[in-house]
């Protein structure tokens, strides 16, 4: 008779202890949920960052490339860049002169017309408050 008690406290202690340590019946369940939802979640990124990556590079070109800068005299400047931009858009692009300590002295936004050609080149003069040591092309963008 006792080997007949330890045999159901035996079967009784299997149970609990695998519902205690995750033997449970409902375990293949649990885990291929957890797998669709894991993978459905990384499909999600994946298709936002295709989308995002997609988006961006739709986005037209424009370059830009400083030629030259001649410090005519304390208070001039004159900035030669080349600007790369879609045909037929217009365009602005901010030009800047700097001093020894690379502080901005001068500084003009030019407007560029929409052209037929990809690739100008443009010569501005810029007026300084203060001896200029440079002068390049800060940034440009459609508009």
């Amino acid at each position: 008779m006792t080997g007949s008690r330890n045999v159901d406290s035996g079967t009784r202690s299997e149970g609990t202890l695998d519902s205690r340590y995750g033997r449970a019946p409902n375990r293949r369940l649990r885990d291929r949920r957890s797998l669709w939802i894991t993978a459905g979640a990384f499909a999600v990124v994946l298709v936002g960052w295709v989308v995002w990556v997609g988006l961006g590079a739709s986005q037209p070109l424009l370059e830009t490339r400083d030629i030259r800068n001649v410090v005519q005299d304390d208070r001039n400047v004159t900035v030669t860049f080349e600007a790369s931009i879609p045909v037929g858009s217009p365009a602005s692009c901010a030009v800047e002169a700097l001093n020894q300590s690379f502080a901005v002295v001068g500084w003009k936004v030019i407007d560029l017309p929409p052209s037929d050609q990809y690739s100008r080149t443009f010569t501005e003069q810029l007026l300084t408050t203060e001896p200029a040591t440079t002068g390049l092309i800060y940034r440009c963008w459609l508009t």
